[in-house]
């Protein structure tokens, strides 16, 4: 259950490691209000991530996350769980703060899980949606993944995240979480 305390929950990792799933799961167990980073950058600018890469590139939407993750954080109300994209604490002061703004929480799972969850969902993931399956994709992820973690690794915790694949097991993380960070 949610405690009167305020908080800002900042769920970071590599691209399906579960930060959408596992928050939408805690936000629904605490009452807290569930943000999804790149859902909310969709409503800000009015368009499509997949839009905004294709207008404006890798770093204008990097630019424009930077941006609305400090609006995010200036807000009013933190009683906030945020699911962000899996780039986000890798550009400019972004992972500075958000942990000045709250508790940073790097889900992790094992490459494999990664692989199959973003195969299943590639099309909507513009850094993987035009890799083939196999060596393609894991050379990708492998590569991509050691260039983030340094920034991932600056996060206040840890959490394994490889058991979001049904009902039963998020529930469980869901439990595991809470009593671990709330």
């Amino acid at each position: 259950m949610p405690s009167a305390q305020k908080r800002l929950i900042f769920l970071i990792g590599y691209m399906a490691s579960g930060k959408t799933t596992l928050g939408r799961a805690l936000a629904a167990s605490t009452g807290m209000r569930f943000v999804d980073l790149d859902e909310f950058i969709e409503v800000e600018a009015g368009k499509s991530i997949n839009d905004i890469f294709a207008e404006d590139g890798e770093s204008g939407f990097r630019r424009l996350e930077s941006l609305i993750l400090r609006k995010l954080t200036a807000t009013d109300d933190d009683n906030i769980i945020v699911a962000c994209g899996g780039g986000t604490p890798c550009f400019g002061d972004n992972m500075e703060v958000m942990n000045q703004a709250g508790m940073t929480v790097w889900l992790t799972a094992p490459v494999e899980v990664i692989i199959r969850r973003l195969e299943a969902e590639r099309a909507s993931r513009p850094l993987v949606a035009r890799l083939s399956d196999g060596d393609e994709l894991k050379r990708y992820v492998m590569d991509n993944l050691e260039q983030r973690t340094p920034h991932y690794s600056r996060s206040k915790a840890r959490f394994d995240s490889s058991k979001l694949e049904c009902e039963a097991e998020i529930d469980e993380s869901v439990k595991i979480f809470i009593n671990r960070f709330l």
